[in-house]
């Protein structure tokens, strides 16, 4: 789906994650990137004011000052308080919380953020501070589970005293102290396949990926790209298998495009954006056309739109994960253990862009 065709829910979750990273926005420059007229850019902003989550101003929003009583009054009468613990406050995490904010203002929840910068340690602190003050009744959690200590993480949440919904995160194992843990989380293995979808259709028979190094996120791709690996109809198409270390220096993407030349492969899968783009300046200088010589789809969607050409992206429903997250845990606080706990997996979207497109569809 490209972004002319989003859903109002989700460009209004775009354009809270726009506002929460910039303060302010411009309609023109909303529409353009969404696709859509002004003034359907408009109408929206006028439904989040009308949820106190925006304030309008001349041809364009801000965030609004929550202390306003105009806010206070759109807002749903307060019944639950619920910790959200997040491994970062700036890039990904931001839409996530935005959306989780959506819902907490429609459902009557306050919500405590805290960031913990991928520390294991940290995510054990703010959790426990969290409890601790008796503030919260339930807790969105985003720990790091890439150590080997993941499983005594997860015991620990296992019994902590209120409920918790992992966001973005799952345990690898069922366990006896994880049973009532519940889960929201994108479906990262989906997005490959629908890359891979996407550019067979383009006629592509040599299709790379490259990954982030230490991303929770690679984990569930580099699963994925293995599994279709071994699907028969797809013998020989998934040719090449990278990692990237952040923040991608130029001698290790030098080395993938070198890679891609001597394993045939026209197009790359790339996580994520900012190793996308790093390497579409590359093959700029380069002289190597994109798409025409390397396709490019970028995995998050971050910033891929800013690239020339501008990357086509796999992009995580990460405002509905924030969104769902907060509901089930009003159905858990309403209901407690008398509902089965859910584990929930949301499809990401593609949007496509100059990155990955045929001659003939681009023109």
């Amino acid at each position: 789906m490209g972004t002319g065709r989003l859903f109002s829910a989700q460009r209004q979750e775009r354009l809270l994650a726009e506002l929460r990273g910039q303060g302010a926005v411009r309609v023109r420059d909303l529409a353009r990137e969404f696709g859509v007229s002004e003034l359907t850019v408009r109408r929206d902003i006028a439904a989040l004011a009308e949820q106190g989550l925006v304030s309008k101003v001349h041809g364009g929003a801000t965030l609004p000052s929550h202390g306003t009583a105009v806010t206070q009054r759109r807002q749903a009468p307060l019944r639950f308080a619920v910790g959200m613990v997040v491994p970062s406050l700036d890039f990904y995490w931001p839409p996530v919380v935005a959306g989780a904010r959506v819902a907490a203002a429609a459902l009557g929840v306050s919500i405590q953020l805290r960031g913990s910068n991928y520390d294991a340690k940290e995510d054990r602190r703010q959790m426990r501070d969290l409890v601790e003050a008796q503030q919260v009744q339930g807790l969105l959690l985003a720990p790091s589970l890439d150590g080997d200590d993941a499983d005594e993480i997860l015991e620990w949440i296992g019994h902590l005293p209120v409920p918790t919904i992992l966001v973005e995160r799952q345990p690898r194992r069922w366990t006896p102290s994880t049973r009532h843990i519940e889960w929201v989380r994108s479906d990262h293995s989906l997005g490959i396949e629908i890359a891979i979808y996407h550019l067979r259709r383009q006629g592509h028979r040599r299709i790379g990926l490259v990954v982030a190094q230490g991303s929770p996120t690679s984990v569930h791709l580099r699963h994925a790209w293995r599994t279709a690996a071994a699907d028969p109809t797809l013998s020989g198409v998934l040719a090449m298998e990278e990692t990237a270390v952040a923040p991608g220096g130029r001698d290790v993407m030098d080395g993938i495009l070198r890679n891609c030349r001597l394993a045939g492969v026209t197009a790359l899968i790339v996580h994520s954006d900012l190793h996308a783009i790093t390497i579409t300046k590359l093959c700029t200088e380069m002289g190597i056309d994109i798409p025409g010589d390397l396709a490019i789809v970028s995995y998050d969607d971050e910033i891929a739109h800013l690239a020339d050409p501008a990357i086509t992206a796999v992009r995580p429903p990460k405002g509905h994960v924030g969104r769902l997250a907060v509901e089930l845990m009003v159905s858990r606080l309403l209901h407690g253990v008398r509902r089965p706990p859910q584990r929930v997996l949301l499809a990401p979207d593609l949007v496509v862009r100059g990155s990955s497109l045929s001659f003939t569809q681009r023109h």
